[in-house]
């Protein structure tokens, strides 16, 4: 989707048209591939491999804050897959085809040490067949780099050091992709192909809900990290005709998400996706109704904070979720902050994987295969 550019725009607020659907739910209750059902041009278009057991469980719940109760449901997008759960496997089952139909062997994506995108992307380049290049770099010190990287070297995943200036980024890229038939994924699988998961996703969402398992929500919270989440949803549920609000709550740094970049990406979803199937809304870029929420990302990338922690505390102790502090932790909080002020019904969108994982004998994987400077992370 082109370079993000930093900006210091205020947090803004498009809520824009109004629901448009030609969907039939009743007979999307027992599909698993919901935009095939809805658009059926489009996904014909939009080939995918088949990696997530869709759709996902949503569940209700009240939920105690300030001697008030609440409700509050559910996604639980940390079920989206047997071997790796979490926003990521959406995006992969259309990245993942899109590379096999170039005819790629190797798989190369970008993340950090700790990168939720690039151990999912190495594991289900390799449950697929591919090789795997992932393009890391450092990032402050959390709980599971450590067992991410030993699942990186026990999957065999090439990890090479990314960072330094635009031409040292680009060497290391050559040096390393030339002539291997590699298929390049963006950091978060985040454009427009990624996307197209998540517009799906947000028509399972209309029809879990037309279906009764939950209430119409008037607003949905995820992390919004490399935005082809939160931009994906948005359009989905537009298509769907749902005027549900996406709070996209930012939680990397204006280079990576930002009101513009994140405007300018729902606006080339939109027009590649009605390229492909004519018969979309000609507007459905000014259907989306979101929020770009700013004020939750802290210090940092993967820096936690005071409200951060108490937010993963109470997501376990009230709701049986296991959040973390880089991504879910931060757009909970959102959602604890808003419930107080704004109240109404919400969703809460869960994109952590709750897979249960290995965690590698530090003595059985050969720690060769790391950047000297990344080997301080097992420690």
């Amino acid at each position: 989707h082109g370079q993000l550019h930093p900006t210091r725009m205020s947090p803004i607020q498009f809520v824009r048209g109004g629901p448009a659907s030609n969907v039939n739910f009743a007979s999307m209750r027992t599909m698993n591939d919901f935009l095939a059902d809805a658009w059926p041009r489009l996904a014909a278009r939009l080939p995918k491999t088949g990696l997530a057991d869709l759709p996902t469980p949503v569940e209700s719940h009240a939920l105690r804050l300030d001697k008030q109760t609440f409700d509050v449901s559910v996604k639980r997008d940390d079920l989206t897959g047997k071997l790796y759960g979490g926003n990521k496997v959406r995006k992969l089952e259309y990245l993942l085809s899109r590379a096999g139909a170039r005819g790629a062997n190797r798989i190369a994506t970008f993340g950090t040490v700790g990168s939720n995108h690039a151990l999912a992307t190495a594991l289900y380049a390799r449950s697929l067949g591919y090789d795997c290049t992932c393009f890391l770099s450092h990032q402050a010190p959390t709980p599971t780099i450590a067992r991410t990287l030993r699942l990186h070297l026990a999957n065999g995943t090439e990890i090479v050091r990314y960072g330094g200036g635009r031409g040292g980024r680009v060497a290391t890229l050559r040096d390393h992709l030339w002539q291997r038939r590699a298929f390049l994924i963006p950091p978060g699988g985040s454009n427009w192909l990624g996307a197209a998961g998540f517009v799906a996703a947000g028509l399972e969402l209309a029809a879990q809900i037309h279906a009764g398992e939950i209430r119409k929500p008037e607003r949905a919270y995820v992390a919004n990290g490399t935005m082809a989440t939160a931009v994906g949803l948005t359009l989905g549920l537009a298509l769907a005709g749902l005027d549900t609000e996406v709070q996209a709550v930012q939680v990397t740094e204006d280079f990576v998400s930002s009101p513009r970049a994140m405007q300018r990406l729902l606006e080339k979803t939109a027009l590649v996706l009605s390229r492909l199937d004519p018969s979309l809304p000609p507007d459905l870029a000014d259907r989306a109704r979101y929020e770009f929420r700013a004020g939750y990302l802290g210090e940092g990338y993967a820096r936690s904070n005071e409200k951060t922690d108490a937010a993963v505390a109470l997501a376990a102790a009230q709701l049986g979720l296991q959040l973390e502090t880089t991504y879910t932790g931060k757009a909970f909080a959102a959602l604890l902050d808003d419930l107080g002020d704004r109240g109404g019904d919400v969703l809460f969108w869960n994109t952590y994987n709750s897979r249960p994982l290995p965690d590698p004998d530090p003595g059985a994987v050969n720690s060769g295969g790391l950047p000297e400077d990344y080997l301080s992370y097992l420690e």
